[in-house]
């Protein structure tokens, strides 16, 4: 079930990708969300966990010198964090929510990067337009 959104998003993410030219997250970010699509806290949560990644990359960028690699390298790795301390607060403190963390430790990272590429909103409509397709798709291959 998980290939076939994963698939799904891969189509999905390089037809939106070729028609409008703004990428969502990378190939394989629409698939793991269409997946998730059931999950809107898990789904919230890697936004949230997104957001922040890209704006303590651009602080940090504000002493450092950041571009390609490296840029992409300090953004994984600060969404890394970020998501890691938010499973761990919502594990510890927040016993109920368990559910409120981020798919995966990557995927918000691929996110942040593409936010700091192309910009917050057009990341941001771009990823809604190409989940919301890939969503739809997946509900009617399964149902």
């Amino acid at each position: 079930m998980i290939l076939e959104g994963i698939g799904i998003g891969l189509v999905f993410s390089f037809i939106f990708t070729e028609i409008v030219g703004l990428s969502a997250g990378g190939l394989i970010v629409p698939g793991y969300l269409a997946v998730y699509g059931d999950q809107p806290f898990r789904i919230a949560a890697t936004l949230v966990v997104a957001l922040v990644s890209c704006v303590l990359v651009r602080l940090i960028s504000n002493h450092m010198i950041l571009f390609s690699r490296r840029r992409f390298l300090v953004t994984i790795l600060v969404s890394f964090t970020v998501g890691w301390l938010l499973n761990l607060g919502s594990f510890k403190f927040l016993p109920g929510l368990q559910d409120l963390r981020a798919i995966g430790f990557i995927i918000p990272g691929l996110i942040a990067n593409d936010m700091l590429k192309q910009g917050d909103y057009e990341h941001s409509a771009g990823g809604v337009d190409c989940d919301s397709g890939g969503q739809i798709s997946y509900a009617g291959y399964f149902f």
